[in-house]
């Protein structure tokens, strides 16, 4: 039996240095195996509940995706390590991973450890974010009921005032941030069962992540939600010397519009490169009614964030991802029947903008589109346990903004993008 699992274990050694080693920043840009790694990437939050053997879990679906995913040459997925806080609430994800603080659903670490497995065959990479400031994952608000401050809101049911209002405690709780600092410790020092690797030594993980859009939620907030940021990237750095660090930022949207507290989370010596996220629909410049007419207006606002927040890269010196972007289907539609025209050339205007901006030595490398729905069938407008999970979590309507294997006309400009970002020297 020693025999065999040492077998095993070589042969995922090698598979991952097959795949180039870590991922570094070098002059402001990614090198993967010794080489410049430009990429087009998807989100793929829920692949390690598909990769379990629990409820949710379907590890031959599992697979498929990540076959097609490999089939458009796409080697780079934005996930989600797990939510926190009970179930059966609404618009929240599960199962859960982190169901009390320091009590763990192990079915969920399981699929954790075989998603990164599958991945590691595929030489693909992983860029995992720990925990999430809004309530389709638990994030902040179970945080913050676990520190005693009072019932997790949700922004449908409770109004998005009350729900910011409530969520901007978290910056300066301290009860909350140790019950966080905890977690990390706790993933960081994972052994992958199938293969015997320790998380901090797997490179298929390109990067920690510390949340899925950080946010103060109040300018008052601003100075406690830095340091909070740069006490996590802090202890993930104490823990990892192999991978990279980033903390998920939408960018200025996500530091109340600040650009100066932006760049004053970007600049932190453990930070090791940007990110933004771009929502045209979300930030009205685009209309729901008008969305192939708004697609001009759309382009431009997006332009123009991606500039300032590069001048601002070009200050600190790192590189930046643009690591969620999307656009609804067209007439505001949920099903897969429905055309895509109007995000497909938003699609295709994005992708052109971070693959010029590369090829010309720029500091935008990457990008990763919002999302990945793959084989998905949508049930319902809002999704219910038993649902098939798409990249729509569970707090938006099923179907607006996946991307499914049968959108051909979306996955035709993908591919073609993938290629293009794999051809920049």
């Amino acid at each position: 039996m020693k025999r065999i699992f040492m077998a095993v274990i070589a042969l995922t050694m090698a598979v991952n240095l097959m795949a180039g080693g870590f991922v570094k920043v070098k002059d402001g840009r990614f090198v993967r195996g010794g080489k410049p790694y430009y990429y087009v990437g998807a989100n793929f939050w829920y692949g390690a509940i598909l990769g379990s053997e629990g409820p949710g879990g379907n590890r031959a679906r599992l697979r498929r995706e990540l076959d097609e995913l490999q089939q458009l040459g796409i080697d780079n997925l934005r996930i989600l390590v797990g939510a926190d806080g009970p179930s059966g609430v609404e618009d929240k994800v599960e199962p859960v991973l982190q169901t009390r603080p320091g009590v763990y659903n192990d079915s969920i670490l399981a699929g954790l450890d075989y998603l990164l497995t599958e991945m590691s065959k595929r030489k693909m990479l992983a860029v995992l974010y720990l925990t999430n400031s809004w309530e389709w994952s638990g994030g902040y608000g179970a945080y913050l009921e676990w520190a005693d401050e009072g019932p997790a809101l949700i922004p449908r049911r409770d109004g998005y005032g009350a729900y910011t209002k409530y969520a901007s405690k978290f910056a300066s709780c301290q009860k909350a941030h140790l019950m966080f600092y905890e977690h990390i410790r706790f993933i960081l020092s994972r052994t992958n069962r199938y293969t015997g690797m320790k998380y901090v030594d797997d490179p298929t993980i390109m990067s920690w992540q510390i949340c899925n859009e950080p946010r103060a939620f109040s300018v008052e907030a601003l100075p406690e939600f830095e340091k909070w940021l740069s006490e996590a990237t802090a202890l993930v750095r104490s823990l990892d010397q192999n991978h990279l660090v980033s903390l998920g930022s939408e960018g200025a949207f996500g530091c109340e519009r600040d650009f100066g507290s932006f760049e004053r989370i970007c600049a932190d010596k453990n930070v090791d490169y940007c990110n933004i996220h771009i929502w045209p629909y979300n930030w009205q410049w685009a209309r729901k009614t008008h969305l192939k007419e708004d697609i001009k207006a759309s382009c431009e606002h997006t332009q123009d964030y991606i500039n300032r927040h590069l001048a601002v890269c070009k200050r600190v010196g790192k590189p930046l991802v643009l690591e969620e972007f999307g656009y609804p289907r067209d007439g505001f539609s949920f099903s897969l029947k429905s055309t895509t025209k109007a995000r497909d050339a938003y699609y295709k205007y994005v992708m052109d903008a971070v693959a010029e901006n590369a090829a010309k030595g720029g500091l935008l490398v990457g990008c990763n589109f919002w999302g990945w729905g793959g084989f998905a069938k949508p049930s319902h407008e809002r999704w219910q346990a038993g649902d098939d999970f798409m990249c729509d979590p569970a707090h938006e309507p099923q179907g607006l903004y996946s991307v499914f294997a049968s959108d051909k006309s979306t996955l035709k400009i993908i591919q073609k993008q993938v290629k293009r970002m794999s051809e920049i020297k």
